[in-house]
């Protein structure tokens, strides 16, 4: 098991993706804690999937704090940290308010900003004691190119990227590593919620419309699971990847290699 005897923190951790983490996390051996807003998440569901629940409001910061307090009291360090939080908005900047703007970068960037500064401490000893430390944000490839009607969404990607980036350069020399995941489409409730809402998902279609739309977009025809996601975010937590910090690690598909195709 790549991650036996580590300890591992995601939020997000009883979404769609989250819980793809924590599950393979918890396959791997690891002990996780899973942060989310209710132990149900974003699938309503109040399962006791192994993981050790924190609730958890990534913007507020003594929140954050409390939570790795209670890492630092019950394991002493930690090893692993995923920033999958997560929230998005279908509108353009014009149809977008002051309050979602700012309650988009709150928990996109900032969420991503508190729990990785407050989690550093319990990286670093981690690293100390000869670990290979790891933190895996959550881009996506709407950072790189856009989709339309996702401006603030397409926004706080990409200041995650270079977020990503910049804690890849200050704290290496610390032993700690620090990757982006980028997703493109993923069979997730936020993806569902695209597919029924009135901004880029709607248009008019059903959502099975949509649904091989999307698919017929992907060079291979299809779009991601949760499950897809979870393997490359084990990769980059185990030891199997102590050489990878500071890239932006796309998983789409091969949507974004090709040019816009022609409709037939």
């Amino acid at each position: 098991m790549k991650l036996e005897g580590k300890f591992a923190f995601v939020t997000g951790g009883r979404g769609g993706i989250g819980r793809a983490i924590v599950a393979r996390f918890l396959d791997e051996g690891a002990t996780v804690y899973s942060a989310d807003m209710s132990a149900g998440g974003s699938l309503d569901r109040n399962d006791d999937d192994g993981s050790r629940f924190i609730r958890l409001d990534v913007t507020a910061e003594d929140e954050c704090v409390a939570a790795m307090n209670r890492v630092r009291n019950e394991a002493g360090r930690l090893d692993i940290l995923v920033n999958a939080a997560g929230i998005e908005i279908e509108k353009t900047i014009e149809e977008t308010t002051l309050e979602e703007w700012n309650r988009s970068f709150a928990v996109n960037v900032t969420g991503t900003f508190l729990t990785s500064k407050h989690a550093l401490p319990l990286l670093r000893s981690a690293a100390e004691q000869g670990a290979s430390a790891s933190i895996v944000n959550f881009g996506s490839y709407d950072g790189f190119i856009a989709d339309p009607g996702l401006a603030a969404y397409c926004a706080t990607k990409g200041a995650v990227h270079a977020l990503t980036r910049a804690m890849a350069c200050d704290h290496g020399p610390e032993g700690i590593r620090v990757n982006a995941v980028c997703p493109g489409y993923v069979d997730t409730p936020m993806l569902q919620s695209f597919f029924e809402g009135e901004g880029s998902g709607g248009g008019g279609r059903t959502v099975r419309q949509l649904q091989k739309a999307v698919c017929d977009v992907h060079p291979m025809r299809t779009y991601g699971t949760p499950e897809d996601i979870a393997n490359l975010v084990n990769w980059l937590a185990s030891d199997e990847a102590r050489y990878a910090s500071g890239q932006l690690w796309i998983l789409d598909g091969g949507l974004s290699a090709q040019v816009q195709q022609m409709s037939p």
